[in-house]
């Protein structure tokens, strides 16, 4: 089991060793050194460091080729790479091969302090349970899994168990990324799983295209026509057939459509014999329909048609309760397809996800959640790159901007104090985490604090 505070540092310049394990040395760690590949072997061997220091190149043999043996030995303990190279293939392969971060020669301390102070944070957080939320491992959930407990989420829930007995005509609206075409699938799973889920994007094609690829056409119905071709209300069969983006139709074709569910039979493009439309139709959009009717934008008729059952989707701010398991939900996905195991969130990382706008709502969370899985070194999901939470500004017309208490603008010092204690108090006193927020290094973030007289208090 790796020690705390012990660092394995191997490097063959014995100038390097000397000045990183004094530096270290005098802010608390105990250090470990070794000159070539064999000896980092023995000394890891013996002592169990919490994490390393490795050079690149060693006289018998590539740090690169020691590092997936550590990474194995110590799957917990971040492995910061040097070098002198600068190349890119370098730093790609040191980071693929699972090195924290990378860092260059000759080592700058401020600089060095910044990566150091982040992989001793993440290995800290990593082993101390009270810090984080384990989630569950691949395989928890399945893919079609809705996540939601607020009241809101659940009236949707009600309403799909009393849509699935049913073939009516389903309208959902909500922001993009709220997930609609996720709920008209787990509608369709519970009312006709073994049908075909047939969806296209009315907004992703032009109209002319959009006609044929939705009624399909007769051979030498228009130039390129070259065979008979069976188009979406065909293909649905007795499934569903989801029109996402319903909003954006054009007029012409709204009336085409309206027609069809008045009638339940369409023809194809360039043809006479009418085909009977036996599909389900679950239409979505992330425009205010009743408000594109006043406007002149959208059919009323073909609205009332439908909107027969409406389901509208609560924005991802509106129900923060669920963003917790949600991080849990897409945590089991991510891992699942990117074959990684990030699995433990700090609870300061948690709160920032929560506090989040999320204006891309579940898309957006699930984007930023797999960047950050891809990026992470190790089993815990960091900071670095969850947005921040929003400045904070006055309530004249919505700027940001910092006054003194005359009300005239403040110096530049008092702007630094006051952008330095905010950043301090939401890293909850955490160091590494506000010298992350600010830019700064360890060196440089301490010098503030005393020169302020800064101090966290609880």
């Amino acid at each position: 089991m790796p020690t705390p505070n012990r660092i394995l540092l191997v490097d063959d310049d014995s100038s390097i060793r000397e000045v990183l394990s004094m530096h270290l040395a005098d802010r608390g760690f105990l250090v470990d050194t070794a000159g070539d590949v064999n000896e980092a072997r023995g000394q890891a061997t013996r002592a169990a460091p919490s994490l390393v220091i490795l050079d690149m190149m060693l006289p018998d043999g590539s740090g690169l080729d020691l590092l997936p043996e550590l990474r194995e030995r110590f799957p917990s303990v971040p492995v910061l790479v040097i070098t002198a190279h600068h190349d890119m293939a370098s730093t790609i392969l040191a980071i693929k091969k699972g090195a924290f971060d990378y860092i260059h020669k000759p080592i700058e301390l401020d600089a060095f302090d910044t990566i150091f102070d982040r992989a001793i944070d993440l290995y800290r957080i990593g082993g101390q349970s009270e810090h984080f939320v384990e989630t569950r491992g691949p395989g928890s959930y399945k893919m079609d899994d809705i996540v939601g407990s607020t009241p809101k989420m659940q009236a949707i829930f009600k309403d799909i168990g009393k849509l699935a007995s049913s073939r009516a005509t389903v309208l959902i609206q909500g922001e993009s990324g709220t997930g609609k075409e996720l709920i008209a699938r787990v509608i369709h799973t519970y009312s006709a799983e073994a049908q075909p889920f047939v969806a296209i994007n009315c907004s992703a094609i032009v109209d002319t295209l959009l006609e044929s690829e939705l009624f399909g056409h007769e051979r030498g119905s228009f130039t390129g026509a070259v065979a008979a071709k069976a188009g979406k209300f065909e293909l649905a069969a007795d499934g569903t057939l989801f029109l996402d983006e319903i909003g954006d139709m054009s007029l012409a074709l709204q009336a085409k459509l309206l027609r069809v569910l008045q009638e339940r039979e369409f023809e194809r493009v360039g043809g006479v014999k009418r085909v009977a439309l036996r599909a389900r139709i679950i239409a979505a959009t992330n425009r205010d329909l009743a408000a594109d009717v006043r406007a002149g934008k959208f059919r009323e008729d073909l609205y009332q048609r439908l909107k027969v059952v409406t389901l509208e989707l609560p924005p991802l701010r509106e129900r923060r309760e669920d963003i917790p398991r949600l991080v849990e939900h897409l945590l089991s996905k991510i891992n699942d397809k990117l074959s990684k195991r990030v699995t433990k969130v700090p609870h300061q990382v948690m709160e920032r996800l929560c506090a989040a706008n999320w204006t891309g709502n579940v898309r957006e969370l699930e984007n930023v959640l797999t960047r950050a899985v891809v990026m992470a070194a190790g089993d815990v999901l960091v900071a670095d790159i969850i947005p921040s939470p929003p400045p904070l500004v006055t309530e004249d017309s919505g700027k940001t901007e910092v006054v003194s208490t005359t009300g005239r603008p403040a110096s530049l010092e008092d702007v630094e104090r006051d952008h330095i204690r905010r950043a301090y108090t939401w890293a909850d006193g955490h160091k590494g985490k506000t010298c992350q927020i600010l830019g700064i290094s360890r060196p440089t973030l301490e010098r503030k604090l005393r020169k302020y007289r800064i101090e966290h208090t609880r």
